[in-house]
């Protein structure tokens, strides 16, 4: 595997779970323009941007159609595509039906399961977090069904206008959207609790050379020890954390947008 080396000034940045469209288009609005405005903020001294999963909190790309709305997000994106600045979308659980839009309209690149890469020598997994760990054997069923390209195929035969109504009615009544509507920040869990630490504790007996493991998902904001050489980093969110985690060169810190 290729040694990213960065450039003099430049950084790497993640961040995680912006579900746009919730709880409702004029807050979903507000979260986007700030969004927009910390994107804006980083674009020179960016040389990557790894979106981690949950970008929106219902997307379903039909073959000549698309979820009507984030132009400004998606502009963004586009621009600092263009600009040379590498970008990388992770398919989350909301996201789950991302499939060739990104990469053939905005030059984004899409990832669909955990992603090693190196940067200045140091090694990162990358991934949005679902379905990895023990337990919540319930959704690693739900995760296969919408998965399974048959299903994705039957969906498709859904008008647009229809399809799309539907997961928007569901993202809307989710937990999160209430999240959302107040305010109030979801509750925290320890490490023993979180099955992607148990993912990556167990992940790195086998490949002692990670040196950092970072997901989305939780809706948490972790940044932990887990070896003399190795860290376990949940990204937190953009509802109501707007979190995120950079790597200069020589470290990965956790840093919130104020705006």
């Amino acid at each position: 595997m290729d040694n990213t080396i960065l450039q003099t000034g430049k950084k790497i940045y993640f961040l995680s779970d912006f579900h746009l469209g919730i709880p409702n288009n004029k807050a979903s609005l507000e979260r986007e323009k700030k969004l927009v405005q910390w994107l804006d903020s980083i674009k020179y001294t960016a040389q990557e941007i790894f979106l981690m999963g949950d970008i929106f909190d219902f997307w379903f790309e039909y073959k000549t159609a698309v979820p009507k709305g984030f132009i400004r997000f998606l502009g963004k994106i586009t621009e600092l595509a263009d600009m040379g600045i590498q970008m990388h979308i992770f398919r989350g659980n909301h996201d789950i039906w991302a499939f060739n839009y990104f990469a053939e309209e905005c030059n984004i690149q899409l990832h669909r399961k955990p992603t090693i890469r190196i940067f200045n020598g140091k090694h990162f997994l990358l991934a949005h977090g679902d379905g990895l760990g023990p337990g919540d054997k319930s959704y690693k069923i739900l995760k296969w069904i919408f998965e399974c390209k048959f299903n994705q195929w039957l969906f498709k035969w859904i008008h647009p206008d229809i399809g799309l109504r539907i997961g928007l009615y569901f993202s809307h009544r989710s937990r999160l959207a209430n999240i959302a509507k107040e305010n109030k920040l979801d509750g925290e869990l320890p490490l023993n609790e979180i099955p992607v630490y148990h993912y990556s504790v167990e992940h790195l007996a086998k490949n002692p050379d990670i040196n950092y493991y970072i997901f989305g998902h939780y809706h948490m904001i972790k940044q932990e020890k887990i070896s003399a050489s190795s860290e376990f980093i949940l990204l937190g969110d953009w509802i109501g954390y707007f979190s995120f985690a950079v790597f200069d060169g020589e470290k990965v810190k956790m840093k919130k947008y104020i705006g």
